[in-house]
């Protein structure tokens, strides 16, 4: 198990037959058209990640962009909704297919109102997640050893996750509803930055 560290982009070829990624994505801060994407990070489920700091002044990462539009490739997310409107934002495009284990934690775990990833990670995989590194200066012309590590944390359960929700969405009858959700994630990431972020457009007022 490794964490690579790339520039701008990933390398040619990374995750070559790779059928679902984990991804996640360090920023600034958390508003919109505020807080600039610095850094990209992504697993393919086999214990190493891959840290992409991205050039803020280009945003030019082909590879990556490749990597998030595939169509034979499902992104998972813990909470992708941010992400994917950040990937729309500042990458200019849209993150399909999908799968957020936060929405998927919500459908199944009724019986609980922690949905946080260090939650769902503590009780689904039995592995305690640090966020020490959370807020650090994610913009910084290079990235400490230990926000390296910190980013990798955040993919490397994420397909164990999916896999332990998956059967819990079976069980409770939830699967079909879990897989509606994920297909309209992006819009509502599209929705998020058209303006109506702070709007529930589905609510009677």
């Amino acid at each position: 198990m490794a964490n690579f560290l790339h520039e701008g982009d990933l390398p040619d070829g990374a995750f070559a037959g790779a059928t679902a990624v984990a991804i996640d994505s360090e920023t600034m801060g958390l508003r919109l058209g505020r807080d600039p994407l610095c850094v990209v990070q992504l697993s393919s489920g086999d214990g190493d990640a891959h840290v992409v700091r991205l050039d803020r002044s280009t945003y030019d990462a082909p590879n990556l962009k490749r990597l998030l539009t595939d169509p034979a490739v499902v992104k998972l997310f813990h909470f992708g909704r941010f992400d994917i409107a950040m990937f729309l934002l500042h990458l200019g495009v849209m993150t399909a297919p999908v799968y957020c284990t936060k929405i998927a934690s919500k459908l199944a775990r009724t019986y609980t109102d922690r949905h946080g990833l260090k939650d769902v990670t503590r009780e689904l995989v039995g592995v305690e997640l640090s966020k020490v590194q959370q807020s650090s200066d994610w913009g910084a012309a290079a990235l400490s050893p230990e926000q390296v590590a910190y980013a990798a944390s955040d993919v490397l359960h994420l397909h164990a996750l999916r896999e332990r929700l998956d059967a819990m969405l079976v069980r409770e009858g939830r699967m079909a509803l879990a897989k509606a959700a994920f297909d309209y994630l992006p819009h509502r990431a599209a929705l998020d930055l058209a303006g109506w972020e702070d709007v529930d457009i589905f609510a009677h007022s």
